[in-house]
């Protein structure tokens, strides 16, 4: 990742803030927001629960190192959202789905979308497969339904970090996505005083991710705002976006690992066989002939 300033893209930056006491993470998700919200058909709350997720995913997926560290964060919860899944990796590439895009529900009492009241109570998790024996995973009870508030639990509970996350989704009248991004905050061992103490009266009077998205503010700016005063320093800058690695290479193993058995009844049945992937709604229609071909293989 080279430091260099991304504009009229989605991107994803990391830094430092007094001398290396607090490590911060912020990123644009609009365009990769939108994307997500077009292959889902996703109704407003939805897309905001689901873009928050994302930013979320990709700034958590900067945190890893490895070429082939993979992140997955999910939300499983009784709301009529019916849960989130969400994907990322080391390299700004993320993906998920929610339960139900249909979902809709009357605003909250500030007349915004209800993201909490869609989401409703139930478990957060954190799994991170960094290439070890065995995936790491962490898991905290929902505290809000916000998801924001929720992962600050999440890593001062379940990973000991003490942190500020802020996540926002902006929908334009039309219900595509006006503003989408976010920031994360973290406190490194042994923080002083001085600095946390700055750090959360900073925090106190911060603008709305959206609201300073929707100013204008880039990545760095988020940061530099959030963090004033605390001589920041910008070390990584690398764009993020929407993708999925599913092909229809992958759905045919998929096929054939199902068994002889399995594909010979497809087969019988006569008909063509459609299987969709859950991340990015990809469709991939498999007729009787292509069915005996994979069988061919199977053997």
């Amino acid at each position: 990742m080279e430091k260099e300033k991304m504009t009229g893209q989605d991107y994803v930056v990391r830094g430092t803030a007094a001398g290396g006491q607090i490590r911060a993470f912020a990123a644009a998700t609009r365009d990769l927001t939108e994307e997500a919200r077009q292959a889902h058909n996703t109704s407003p709350v939805a897309t905001a629960a689901l873009g928050r997720m994302l930013s979320a995913g990709v700034m958590m997926g900067a945190m890893m190192k490895g070429e082939k560290d993979l992140l997955t964060l999910q939300i499983q919860s009784q709301g009529p959202l019916q849960g989130i899944t969400v994907t990322a990796d080391s390299h700004g590439n993320v993906k998920g789905y929610v339960g139900n895009p249909a979902v809709c529900i009357p605003a909250n009492a500030k007349g915004k979308l209800d993201v909490a009241g869609a989401v409703g109570a139930g478990l957060l998790r954190v799994i991170k497969d960094l290439g070890l024996k065995e995936p790491y995973l962490g898991q905290t009870e929902l505290q809000t339904g916000e998801i924001a508030e929720d992962l600050t639990y999440y890593f001062a509970a379940s990973e000991q970090v003490p942190s500020s996350v802020g996540l926002g989704v902006l929908m334009n009248k039309d219900n595509t996505v006006r503003q989408s991004g976010g920031f994360i905050l973290q406190l490194m061992p042994d923080t002083q005083e001085e600095a946390i103490a700055r750090l959360e009266k900073n925090i106190a009077s911060l603008r709305p991710v959206t609201t300073m998205l929707d100013e204008g503010l880039m990545p760095e700016q988020m940061l530099e705002t959030a963090l004033a005063g605390l001589d920041v320093e910008i070390l990584e800058t690398a764009p993020c976006r929407f993708y999925c690695n599913c092909d229809r290479a992958r759905v045919e193993k998929a096929l054939i690992s199902i068994g002889r058995k399995e594909l010979e009844e497809m087969i019988r049945e006569g008909k063509d066989v459609e299987l969709n992937c859950h991340f990015c709604s990809s469709h991939y229609i498999f007729t009787p002939g292509d069915l005996r071909e994979l069988l061919e293989r199977a053997k």
